[in-house]
């Protein structure tokens, strides 16, 4: 059956209008964005096909030009909408937290790191550079790994962070294994880092552990 045969408040668009966006499921959110499905299924059945195919709307973000374009209904254009959506929200995201206190909106910061860092393949780590009231200066991706770890220099930091005039700074990287618990290297680094900004004024206020949709915060745990 056609979504225009089904009830109108069981089809997404018309649900969405009514009820908000949040009432749709991820596959029904999906469908609006698809627009149309394939040859014996709609637009609701492709999507559920593709979540389970690609694990999650996260895992579709993810994914790879050559991955997407082999997957039933998708292709080129689809991807480049795809994510030009995800950049417009980290931009939306980089926004609000330019806007404000950054401590203020921590779910803002937890939100843009993990849109930032959650698909990455190799380990990243950033700073989010701060001004004396909690304003955000810069987001910077300052090192670039393997699969498994980064080589993360105290000095290049420390320089980035006068660079930048910072009062504070928040570090955040990810772990493409999926696990978001901090190894016994991660917190030897954050004391590390502490310790050298210190030097120079600069407090370390979190450290951002991001795993897929999850992501730990240091200060949170105690850590910090």
């Amino acid at each position: 059956m056609a979504i225009t045969d089904w009830p109108e408040l069981e089809r997404p668009r018309e649900k969405l209008l009514q009820l908000g966006p949040a009432s749709l499921s991820d596959a029904e959110l999906l469908a609006i964005f698809l627009r149309t499905g394939v040859r014996g299924k709609s637009a609701v059945d492709l999507a559920r096909e593709l979540l389970v195919r690609c694990g999650s709307l996260g895992g579709m973000f993810a994914a790879k030009r050559a991955d997407l374009r082999e997957l039933p209904g998708l292709g080129d254009a689809k991807y480049c909408q795809l994510q030009a959506v995800l950049e417009m929200a980290r931009r939306a995201l980089a926004e609000t937290l330019r806007a404000g206190d950054a401590l203020s909106s921590p779910t803002a910061v937890r939100d843009y790191l993990r849109l930032t860092l959650s698909t990455r393949e190799h380990e990243v780590f950033m700073a989010v550079l701060l001004d004396a009231q909690n304003r955000v200066l810069a987001c910077e991706e300052l090192f670039r790994g393997t699969l498994t770890q980064t080589s993360v220099y105290p000095r290049e930091v420390v320089k980035s962070a006068l660079a930048h005039n910072a009062a504070a700074v928040i570090f955040a990287h990810n772990h493409p294994s999926g696990v978001a618990e901090p190894s016994h290297a991660d917190q030897a680094l954050t004391r590390s880092l502490k310790q050298a900004l210190a030097l120079v004024d600069v407090k370390v206020l979190d450290h951002f552990i991001v795993a897929g949709s999850a992501a730990l915060s240091f200060a949170e745990r105690g850590l910090i």
